[in-house]
């Protein structure tokens, strides 16, 4: 009989435990999600500035402000940087599945 009753209150107390922490999970798990949502944003906002980088150099090359030599160095580093943000915004991605 002892055996039971402890067997019942150990159930009732991981109900207990179940229940009361559910909130608090629920809440961790939507600040986590609001914070990737957060930096999604700011990376997509980045990979928008780069694009337009990357345009106004083109522009710049092709109303001769740039010399081919300039222009490729100068492409050639904000296309990597484009990458590296494009490469961030797929681990988001990645971390949310």
């Amino acid at each position: 009989m002892d055996v039971l009753v402890a067997v019942i209150v150990i159930a009732l107390l991981a109900a207990v435990v179940v229940f009361v922490g559910a909130p608090l999970r629920r809440g961790v798990a939507e600040e986590n999600e609001a914070d990737e949502v957060g930096q999604r944003a700011e990376l997509e906002a980045e990979k928008e500035a780069k694009y337009r980088e990357v345009r106004d150099a083109e522009l710049d090359h092709r109303t001769g402000k740039l010399s081919d030599e300039d222009w490729r160095a100068i492409d050639r580093q904000l296309r990597g940087e484009a990458v590296a943000i494009l490469r961030a915004i797929d681990a988001l991605g990645d971390r949310g599945r």
